[in-house]
């Protein structure tokens, strides 16, 4: 079934347009742009000849070719709006894929959500945890970690006799949170209160979480290595190879954020070759501590309205520092009021 959907993606795609649009990503994210908030578009339009169905999460979660479809589809899309979206696709099983290695069950949510699912905590409070810690490392394709480099296997087989799908749309890596993030997953809310009751005890789980992520894309650099210096992820473009999700530092004060956060995600970064930082929420209060890691070259944030932007502003386009996926009236409303963005947002 899959084949007649890729054809029909391969004839639309136009060589010299994404060119184009990579190249002007690329010049975005070296600073090297021209435009006071970067907003990419195609030469032009190219719709369907044909109807791509709309595929369910949860249908999609179990075959894994109407995950392709569900994903190349996202890539049609693109293409038909003339958008500035780069073409990617994701192995895209939420956000509870390392906690499910370490044994967490899987929450798959309600049909009528339409909604990716996560993890319960791991059951058996304490003594779990430490059980966990003793296993050390665990077995990669468990849980969800044998669909994710299976699907990755998929999406090689179905693009290979396709060469402008091969060549222009990027498989970007899963959603493997961050550190702190799937020690909350595994952990539960107790977290909170015992990050500062056990805090050794915190920081041997997320030394173990962090092991584990970085074993885990080791082995998907294996089926999926990188193809230069800059990597797709949300259809937008930054320099290094991951993208983190620092969701959990909302709730922390800086000096939490540094303690426990920063010395994990600055080990992910220099593993990998410097990323980009995501967080929903109000996160200028921990934005300077973000700001002082090496390879930090872009963040994405859901909730401007929720922030002190100037002091967002202080901490990455002032530093350097990309945002990627900016709500457009956020930042329209900075250049407003006078505000330097340096060229370094990009906005929809």
């Amino acid at each position: 079934m899959i084949e007649k959907y890729l054809d029909d993606l391969e004839r639309r795609i136009d060589p010299v347009a994404e060119e184009a649009l990579h190249a002007a990503w690329k010049r975005f994210c070296v600073g090297t742009g021209d435009a006071a908030i970067f907003s990419p578009q195609r030469q032009q339009k190219k719709p369907s000849a044909m109807e791509w169905p709309d595929i369910s999460i949860n249908a999609a979660l179990e075959n894994h070719e109407l995950m392709a479809i569900h994903q190349f589809k996202l890539c049609s899309d693109a293409l038909a709006g003339g958008t500035g979206q780069l073409l990617n696709v994701r192995c895209n099983y939420g956000t509870g894929i390392l906690s499910s290695v370490f044994g967490a069950e899987l929450f798959v949510m309600d049909e009528a959500l339409n909604s990716l699912p996560t993890t319960r905590p791991l059951g058996g409070g304490e003594t779990e945890l430490k059980r966990m810690l003793a296993k050390g490392v665990p077995d990669l394709r468990t849980g969800l970690g044998g669909k994710v480099f299976d699907m990755a296997g998929r999406y090689h087989e179905w693009m290979e006799p396709y060469p402008r799908i091969r060549h222009y749309v990027s498989i970007y890596h899963p959603d493997l949170q961050s550190s702190m993030d799937v020690c909350e997953l595994l952990y539960g809310s107790e977290l909170f209160t015992d990050l500062l009751e056990k805090p050794e005890f915190i920081k041997e789980l997320l030394d173990l979480i962090t092991q584990t992520y970085i074993a885990f894309m080791n082995v998907w650099i294996a089926i999926v290595p990188p193809r230069d210096s800059y990597a797709t992820h949300w259809a937008m473009m930054h320099q290094g190879t991951i993208m983190l999700r620092d969701d959990s530092a909302v709730n922390l004060s800086p000096e939490m954020v540094a303690e426990f956060i920063r010395p994990h995600d600055q080990r992910l970064l220099s593993t990998f070759g410097g990323g980009a930082i995501h967080f929903c929420g109000k996160g200028d209060h921990f934005i300077e501590v973000l700001s002082t890691m090496r390879g930090l070259h872009a963040i994405h944030m859901s909730q401007p309205e929720l922030n002190d932007m100037e002091a967002i502003f202080r901490g990455t386009v002032d530093k350097n520092i990309r945002i990627i996926g900016l709500k457009r009236e956020a930042a329209q409303r900075a250049l407003d009021l006078g505000r330097d963005l340096r060229k370094s947002v990009h906005s929809w």
